[in-house]
């Protein structure tokens, strides 16, 4: 089988050339995004490779399926990026790694939650310069707090796992209540009163229809004053601009985010030497309580580790069967 991949860094090559010498597969490793304007670059494939950033749509797709490519892995959980309904028409199979170390994500929403919190970014930065002052730093025990959990999926019940070993009060939504979490304690509730109860709340679901800006203007006014918001999931779950009036108007107390509605023009890429246009996240990293991470929480060499074997050997099944059981894929 011959697999193109595309948004590929070095640590994909790198990864996934370990995992492929149980399947020898021949990998073809490209840099830029996934769409209509790259599709010459595709050359005999019977596979594509695709991330979170590249854009499946009908129109690729059927040039896809015009160079027979049968099928489309997602080295990612997310799936919001491919037009599903096409793929199907087409007879394009498509898979997807949704349970890659959850506990990457989990723990690098809970660093963010503390990052904000503690102020230890600030602090580092002022010790360096040999200030040692406490001005400015002062943070807010975890303990006996409220933390939301909007999404109890894998990295859901990671994150709330995580944090009730903080001591804090769980409170959770999803459309699916989890007994595991309900219990060791865990609260599940409706979404109003998680957003009127909760200190910081902190997304985990994906990015669908129902959940486009979940966080608006509307959800933004039933938080308490001074609440912290997390997103690690997808940068569409949060109106960006209705979070810049609620940060100006000191409703929202701090944000941390390592996704962005736009991310796909910026994220990946050394932009040091470059004038970014978008004033939006330039507007969002102007804050002083607003911490921004380039989608990095799934980076942990275990993750990249589980998502190329179970990607690579979803791949396989494919090729060798319609049907297989592997409990870490989900075929679509």
């Amino acid at each position: 089988m011959k697999v193109t991949f595309f948004s590929s860094k070095p640590y994909d090559k790198e990864f996934f050339d370990k995992a492929n010498k149980k399947f020898n597969f021949e990998l073809d490793y490209f840099d830029t995004h996934l769409g209509p304007h790259v599709l010459n670059l595709i050359d005999h494939s019977d596979a594509v490779c695709a991330f979170v950033n590249d854009k499946l749509n009908a129109e690729v797709l059927e040039a896809l399926s015009k160079k027979s490519v049968k099928y489309i892995a997602l080295r990612c959980a997310g799936f919001n990026n491919i037009d599903l309904e096409a793929a199907k028409h087409l007879g394009i199979r498509v898979c997807r790694v949704p349970a890659y170390s959850p506990e990457a994500v989990a723990e690098h929403a809970m660093a963010m939650i503390l990052t904000l919190n503690r102020k230890t970014h600030k602090a580092y930065n002022r010790v360096r310069e040999q200030n040692f002052a406490l001005n400015g730093l002062m943070g807010f025990n975890l303990y006996q707090k409220t933390i939301g959990v909007i999404g109890t999926g894998n990295i859901g019940v990671a994150f709330a796992k995580i944090a009730k070993g903080f001591g804090a009060r769980i409170l959770a939504f999803d459309i699916a209540e989890n007994q595991q979490l309900k219990d060791i304690g865990i609260e599940y509730c409706s979404l109003e009163h998680l957003f009127a109860e909760s200190d910081i709340i902190s997304l985990h679901c994906p990015l669908i229809e129902a959940t486009h800006h979940l966080i608006n203007k509307d959800s933004i006014r039933k938080m308490k004053k001074n609440v912290m918001i997390i997103n690690t999931s997808r940068g569409g779950l949060i109106d960006t601009k209705a979070v810049i009036q609620g940060l100006k108007d000191h409703h929202i107390g701090y944000l941390g985010i390592d996704v962005y509605e736009q991310e796909e023009k910026l994220f990946f890429r050394d932009l040091s030497q470059t004038i970014i246009e978008d004033d939006t996240i330039q507007r969002l990293m102007s804050f002083p309580n607003v911490l921004v991470t380039a989608h990095q929480a799934f980076f942990t060499a275990e993750a990249l580790e589980q998502i190329a074997n179970t990607t690579l050997e979803s791949l396989y099944h494919f090729e060798k069967s319609n049907d297989f059981e592997n409990p870490n894929a989900v075929l679509i």
